[in-house]
């Protein structure tokens, strides 16, 4: 006969989490999707706006400036999943209070990276390497969607932290 104790009675669960909140971590995936495939367009060869001569002398591109483009592509595509552990049911890596800490980490610095990227973005020097105003748009188009993603990752990280603090509580 089972009987059910303090020991052995299953841990209390999280409400799953709300669909505007799973809606906000697939986006965030989704929205490094363009500027990693610009990036590996780049790499492979296909014209960017940037010269063969920029490509060689500032990217390294033939050469490991490849493997530094497709490998930041993959790497930025992976930082893009880590919110879907936030709305996940079923796989939970670190304690939840760990979790939060470390999304709220990631927020912070995201929205600090994002804006450096718009001072970037604005300088005369980053621009200057574009040969054309139509690959300054396809690169705009691009790399727009990160901007988004500080606010996204910010929205799943306080609907995770509510979710786990509310059940800290009960």
């Amino acid at each position: 006969m089972f009987v059910m104790t303090t020991a052995n009675a299953p841990l209390p669960t999280a409400a799953p989490a709300p669909v505007w909140a799973r809606r906000a971590a697939h986006a965030i995936a989704l929205c490094a999707v363009p500027s990693g495939l610009w990036r590996i367009a780049m790499a492979s060869g296909v014209y960017v706006g940037y010269s063969d001569q920029v490509l060689r002398d500032v990217f390294d591109i033939p050469g490991w400036g490849i493997a530094y483009v497709v490998g930041l592509s993959v790497l930025a595509e992976l930082a893009a999943l880590f919110p879907l552990l936030l709305v996940s049911d079923r796989w939970r890596p670190l304690r939840p209070g760990a979790l939060a800490a470390l999304a709220w980490t990631a927020s912070g610095v995201l929205v600090l990276v994002a804006l450096w990227q718009l001072v970037v973005a604005f300088t005369v020097e980053s621009q200057t390497y574009m040969s054309s105003g139509t690959a300054q748009t396809v690169w705009g188009i691009a790399f727009a969607p990160l901007f988004a993603i500080p606010a996204l990752m910010t929205a799943a990280t306080w609907s995770y932290a509510q979710r786990h603090r509310a059940r800290g509580q009960a």
